[in-house]
């Protein structure tokens, strides 16, 4: 069994199959030893996105709820991840990058404890190897009225 997925299940998470690109544009790209992961929204197990999941944080969306869909990204792009690599265990020496897209109402700023979402799931799921460099910012809108998006760069083995 793989390390990585009990750590998961520990925390109450199955990872779900990485999520078919909703443009045109591929789930991830590998060269040499880096993976970069397109955005990932913020798809729950039923392949749908949580009705609060959508929205601006700092309206109708709480920033509570806005960090748990970060959490959700995250998952999915660790589904990306393992269909790029293989396993989350040997194949994955660590998380280089997370960058976020956070759905902001006017006059909202916090968006680095919303992103924490997805950055604390990568460092609780994969432990050192989860620390990263993390870019963070606020958007007008992203696709499909999601919350959040959120990218990520890894290397690999």
């Amino acid at each position: 069994m793989s390390a990585t997925l009990d750590r998961l299940k520990e925390l109450g998470l199955t990872l779900p199959p990485a999520a078919a690109p909703v443009a045109n544009y591929v789930g991830f790209q590998r060269s040499g030893n880096l993976v970069v992961i397109s955005g990932q929204l913020p798809f729950g197990a039923n392949g749908q996105i949580d009705p609060a999941h959508k929205g601006k944080v700092g309206a109708a969306v709480s920033p509570e709820a806005a960090a748990e869909a970060a959490r959700h990204c995250a998952l999915n792009v660790l589904a990306q991840l393992r269909a790029a690599a293989g396993n989350l265990d040997d194949a994955v020496v660590s998380c280089l990058r997370l960058g976020g897209f956070i759905n902001t109402a006017p006059g909202f700023s916090a968006v680095a404890g919303v992103m924490n979402g997805a950055s604390d799931l990568m460092v609780q799921v994969l432990g050192e190897r989860g620390r990263h460099a993390r870019s963070t910012i606020g958007v007008a809108e992203l696709p499909l009225d999601a919350v959040v998006e959120v990218e990520g760069m890894f290397e690999v083995r």
